[in-house]
């Protein structure tokens, strides 16, 4: 901009426009009926704004506790998957176990058959366990349908009423998913 008399010409612009402004009459302290009626609509539109703003973070607010159900929610599947991939692959051992069961069962308790049987076993039940296997607890407990499947009913005295008085086949589980119920005699007593 080029200068004059150390003004520039905007400088010089801007004097000329005051001198152009009508004289003021006093009427500019005492807004006119046009001037409210923009300043309600402003406010109004202000307001409209501000609910479309409340409206658009509450939506992101929920669409983000969205997200994050679904990422927890895969993340859950995820473990257990890893945590259970293993039940097939026990189930087809889980006979294995009951071979050596019987086996143990049916022969001479010193013979050294019997203790090679039972040091096979030992391992197979050690590493199981590692994995997460655990045998169902059966004989002596109360009888429960989540983990025992009742073969037979036995009228006694000796045990409580729906006490477990004998295991005929063991149950499993993993981790704490079932993967076979407890076969199992369960005592019947009125008296207890």
């Amino acid at each position: 901009m080029a200068r004059t008399n150390g003004k520039t010409e905007y400088q010089e612009q801007e004097m000329d426009v005051e001198h152009e402004l009508p004289p003021s009459d006093g009427s500019e302290d005492q807004p006119s009926p046009t001037t409210e009626q923009a300043q309600g609509e402003r406010v109004s539109e202000v307001e409209k704004l501000r609910a479309e703003r409340d409206l658009l973070v509450d939506r992101m607010a929920r669409m983000q506790a969205e997200f994050d159900n679904a990422r927890k929610r895969a993340q859950r599947e995820q473990q257990d998957y890893r945590d259970y991939a293993l039940t097939d692959t026990v189930k087809t051992l889980i006979p294995v176990m009951d071979s050596f069961d019987r086996a143990l069962q049916s022969s001479p308790e010193k013979s050294e058959f019997h203790l090679g049987v039972e040091l096979i076993h030992k391992q197979l039940l050690d590493a199981l366990t590692k994995i997460g296997v655990q045998p169902v607890k059966a004989k002596g407990q109360q009888f429960d349908p989540r983990f025992h499947e009742a073969i037979e009913m036995v009228d006694t005295e000796d045990a409580k009423d729906n006490e477990v008085i004998d295991e005929l086949q063991r149950g499993y589980k993993l981790k704490d998913r079932l993967l076979r119920p407890a076969m199992v005699r369960v005592a019947r007593n009125g008296k207890h």
